[in-house]
């Protein structure tokens, strides 16, 4: 069924909602798992038994046309991100980037992650209060995933701070706006900047291996990745790298800071951290929306969604759809299920998730080392919201 009533409203742009989507995002999936959205021109789909296939499908449900709602273009966007890549396209780039991307590469970080955490609680050690975002959790993944590429240190400040200005949203128009548009070139340039500094002086880090990585062409022809290629996959990396780790650690601590008595069992035993996380990913994704172009017509609980249309598939709603997920609302640190949707799921699973996790699962191992108790200051907590990222830019905690 479609929305066809006034007082059932959803966007992903209203920061009303994004207070507290639940409740709609309920609603949704109650009265309108097939909604339409006549003012900015989508449809949504919200249970788990039509969002999870819907990521799986990527002959029905496209990306080329953008996955972020205010970027959606009825032309294939002109990108090499592979966000924006549907197979063959995105198969073989990421076929190649994953031979990068490897995991001996990602487990020699493990030291430098604990590292990293130490020094940044360090700075901390005394006080009776700290932002947890500002001074841990943002800066933590940013260097990590640097460290990872081969940004120079004394570059990683710069890159971090526009990353944070990329996510900048404005009513209407979401990140379409010039301050988000200016970081997005800034950081692109420099990538572009550190590709040209790796041919000329290779090293052994992510942003060489892409300057040597070589594509094949269904012809059976090989070549080198172009500037524009190699660039958009290090700016994707760069910014959802450091994005959805901080957004999952801040959605840790205030989670854990709400269920006390789940974090003193995970501050006495730490091997309860890995399904926690799990946990605080199905219960507060940090992407909870991402957008799909239908290539033909879509029939789904008796309503047609027509070829050509913006789909948004509701990955927060559909972690929360107790159809799939018994007691759906209620979070638990203990509880047993297969998988969420919050990396995505089939050919656009995040590259990133095993280094995300593992970087979520030191962060968390030191803070309670730490820190076994904590409060947020909810007086003092600041929201970070776009049309697919939900999260905090602050998060006070007194110690």
């Amino acid at each position: 069924m479609t929305r066809r009533t006034s007082d059932l409203y959803w966007d992903p742009f209203d920061l009303t909602i994004d207070a507290d989507p639940a409740p709609i995002w309920k609603r949704l999936r109650d009265e309108a798992p097939v909604y339409r959205n006549d003012e900015f021109d989508f449809w949504a789909l919200s249970r788990f038994e039509d969002v999870e296939p819907a990521h799986r499908d990527t002959v029905t449900f496209l990306s080329k046309h953008g996955t972020v709602l205010e970027v959606m273009s009825p032309e294939p966007l002109p990108t090499a991100q592979l966000m924006f890549l549907d197979p063959p396209d995105h198969t073989r780039l990421r076929a190649l980037v994953s031979r990068a991307f490897t995991p001996r590469r990602v487990e020699q970080l493990e030291d430098r992650i604990r590292a990293i955490c130490g020094e940044f609680l360090d700075r901390v050690d005394g006080r009776d209060r700290f932002d947890y975002v500002q001074e841990f959790a943002a800066p933590l993944p940013s260097l990590v995933i640097s460290s990872l590429l081969g940004v120079p240190l004394s570059d990683q400040d710069t890159l971090r701070e526009n990353i944070e200005t990329l996510f900048h949203s404005e009513p209407g128009v979401g990140m379409i706006n010039p301050i988000s548009m200016k970081a997005r070139l800034a950081i692109n340039s420099y990538i572009l900047e550190q590709l040209t500094e790796c041919r000329a002086h290779p090293r052994d880090d992510m942003l060489t291996d892409l300057t040597r990585a070589e594509i094949r062409e269904d012809d059976g022809s090989t070549r080198h990745l172009t500037d524009l290629e190699a660039a958009d996959f290090g700016s994707l990396l760069i910014s959802a790298g450091t994005e959805t780790v901080a957004k999952l650690l801040g959605w840790s601590v205030m989670l854990l800071g709400a269920h006390s008595d789940q974090r003193a069992e995970m501050a006495a035993d730490i091997s309860l951290i890995p399904g926690a996380i799990e946990e605080v990913l199905r219960y507060e994704a940090p992407s909870p929306v991402t957008a799909r172009w239908t290539s033909r017509d879509v029939e789904a609980h008796g309503a047609t969604i027509p070829a050509g249309s913006r789909v948004l598939l509701i990955a927060g709603s559909a972690n929360r759809d107790e159809r799939h997920y018994p007691d759906a609302d209620r979070f638990d640190i203990h509880r047993s299920f297969d998988h969420h949707l919050s990396f995505g799921h089939g050919p656009h699973f995040c590259i990133g998730a095993a280094l995300a996790r593992m970087e979520t699962r030191i962060a968390l191992e030191e803070t309670l080392k730490r820190y076994p108790e904590w409060e947020v200051d909810a007086s003092a907590v600041v929201r970070l919201h776009t049309s697919t990222v939900r999260g905090f830019s602050e998060i006070p905690l007194l110690v």
